[in-house]
């Protein structure tokens, strides 16, 4: 069994901004299938600096299909051993199903295409 999680936002596409999703789809894969899909609320904040990684990983998931994401965000899922696949958008049962059916490769791009400044102080670049 493999789990994948997509951020999602509050329409129920993907987020494109990892660290402001609303909340997770957690889907579980088995023979190449989606067997059930779970939902993860998400902490608001940074995603590198929220602990995020490890609950995603206590739920088993070991791929995350991304849209924009900072490599702060991705060394910490790294670490929890949760491969990203970056630069994901649109509907997260197309982005799941194409993924399943090998049309989805990472983009190699991470979020640094200018600097924002987060509430807290925190500096993304992206």
């Amino acid at each position: 069994m493999k789990k994948i999680a997509i951020p999602v936002d509050i329409n129920s596409q993907l987020e494109d901004h990892f660290g402001h999703c609303d909340h997770y789809e957690i889907y579980s894969i088995f023979n190449n299938k989606i067997v059930s899909v779970e939902t993860l609320i998400a902490e608001q904040g940074c995603g590198c600096k929220s602990n995020i990684a490890s609950v995603l990983a206590e739920h088993g998931v070991t791929t995350m299909l991304a849209g924009g994401i900072g490599t702060g965000a991705i060394n910490v899922l790294n670490k929890c051993n949760i491969e990203v696949v970056r630069g994901c958008s649109g509907n997260t049962m197309e982005i799941i199903n194409n993924y399943l059916d090998g049309k989805v490769i990472d983009s190699g791009e991470s979020c640094m295409h200018h600097e924002h400044e987060h509430s807290h102080g925190h500096q993304c670049s992206h």
